[in-house]
């Protein structure tokens, strides 16, 4: 029983710092590792990095009170037990704290040594109980789900394994693999396994931004900082406080504001755009990208520095067509979920489906995956999803032909969104007898956007769909 309390963390929580100060070292006495907060926000940077099994809180503080400390802890997901304390307590209030707010217990000031003593002892079984059913619930991905990560096969066991093994730590992930291998998801499941799982988990695709507004969009910025910042604004570091950050395909994050990340994730602090202030900052940083880093380095592209300072801990994804002995399982939990989206029955695939699953080469990952399968569950709307269902032209099959006539594009029902872009953007290339530049600004994207088309579509095959 000794063993078990010292091994049990207690997080004390009161403004008053000789009530605070009194009561952990009497729960210290007992046996229990104590921390102490002096308010409920505290309490909240507290817990990101002391898991702690047990919480006792004052009601009435200032900044952040009790009540809201419970509810942040609930709309989070719940937190530890929450044994309430208050000089100000009557049953409504302890009923509400209870019941509303998932509190353990409630004590009115001055509390008696053995009620929170014989409290403690409970609320701190409960806790171990659900520390327990949390490793539980690790060795489960064992089995093939790891949040909301799914595969059986070898090579998805070593990602979860590696996950779980980097998630309690503070070190710095590299997540690379394809576009569609699930990094996020990845990240997402590093940052629940985490000690930092009641924090925010923020990420930022650095493709999708313009260089422009990169900078802003990272760290922040005052009003009046640029025109248009007409109020202040927090970037994605601060708005991560206690919390985990993804910057999702690093690769494409222009150098001149890679030299700033860098320092900003070797000074632990952050400066809004325009500001005179630094802020502390206490957030993990996880990286992706769908290409590897050292073409870029070479270039000059890429910071050697900060690709040492993010690849401490580096996780590749494998591709679809390396795991496809995956491809029951994935189908199967796939299918679970669009059925909830569009309320929809399909239960089975036909086997000639699962055949040309098997068959094809998914350049677009498990994304692709769910694509094919969300209009097929569409079409079907129950029972089994047959081969008539895929995508015209998937694997191989004969596809529509679009017809032209002159500079007009007429599209047969029965393609999908992507099959019309893909022969807008060949027929616009035609038309502008292949200058890229012009027919990035006839499409209305930019250059950018329409080589990683054009690079895809070479990925995929000119037969592809």
């Amino acid at each position: 029983m000794e063993n078990e309390r010292t091994a049990t963390r207690v997080l004390v929580v009161d403004d008053e710092e000789s009530q605070r100060t009194a009561l952990a070292s009497m729960v210290a006495l007992w046996g229990y590792s104590v921390e102490t907060a002096a308010d409920g926000q505290e309490a909240l940077e507290k817990l990101a990095s002391f898991g702690a099994h047990v919480i006792v809180t004052d009601l009435m503080m200032p900044r952040m009170d009790g009540n809201e400390l419970l509810r942040r802890l609930k709309a989070q997901g719940g937190g530890p037990p929450a044994i309430v304390q208050t000089a100000f307590g009557n049953l409504e209030t302890a009923v509400a704290t209870i019941h509303d707010l998932g509190a353990f217990w409630f004590l009115e000031k001055p509390v008696q040594s053995q009620a929170l003593r014989l409290l403690l002892e409970r609320a701190a079984a409960q806790g171990r109980l659900a520390e327990h059913a949390e490793r539980l619930e690790r060795q489960l991905s064992y089995q093939g789900v790891l949040g909301e990560m799914v595969g059986s096969s070898s090579k998805m066991h070593e990602v979860f394994t590696l996950i779980q093994q980097v998630a309690p730590s503070r070190a710095a992930v590299l997540l690379t693999g394809e576009s569609g291998t699930g990094k996020e998801l990845a990240a997402r499941a590093i940052h629940t396994l985490s000690p930092r799982r009641p924090g925010p988990f923020v990420a930022i695709n650095c493709a999708a931004l313009p260089d422009t507004l990169m900078e802003s969009e990272l760290f922040g910025h005052e009003k009046g900082a640029f025109t248009g910042a007409l109020e202040r604004r927090a970037g994605c570091f601060e708005l991560a406080q206690n919390g985990t950050v993804l910057l999702d395909e690093i690769g494409d994050m222009p150098v001149g504001t890679q030299a700033k990340l860098l320092r900003v994730l070797e000074d632990g602090r952050v400066r809004r755009l325009g500001g005179k202030t630094e802020l502390q900052l206490d957030v993990r940083v996880l990286a992706s990208t769908n290409s590897p880093l050292d073409n870029a380095i070479r270039e000059g592209k890429f910071r050697e520095d900060l690709f040492y300072r993010l690849n401490v801990f580096p996780i590749p994804l494998p591709s679809l067509r390396e795991r496809k002995d995956d491809l029951p399982v994935l189908t199967k939990a796939l299918l679970e979920d669009l059925n909830r989206k569009h309320a929809t029955k399909v239960t089975d695939i036909a086997p000639e489906v699962l055949d040309r699953f098997s068959a094809y080469s998914w350049p677009g990952n498990v994304r692709e995956l769910r694509n094919v399968l969300e209009r097929g569950v569409i079409l079907a709307g129950e029972g089994t999803l047959q081969a008539s269902q895929l995508p015209p032209g998937f694997g191989g099959a004969p596809v529509p032909a679009v017809s032209t006539d002159g500079n007009e594009l007429r599209v047969p029902v029965g393609y999908t969104i992507e099959q019309a872009e893909r022969a807008l953007i060949e027929l616009t290339l035609e038309h502008t007898k292949h200058n890229k530049t012009r027919a990035a600004e006839i499409l209305g994207i930019s250059q950018k956007t329409l080589f990683n088309k054009l690079k895809e579509y070479g990925a995929k095959g000119a037969g592809a769909a």
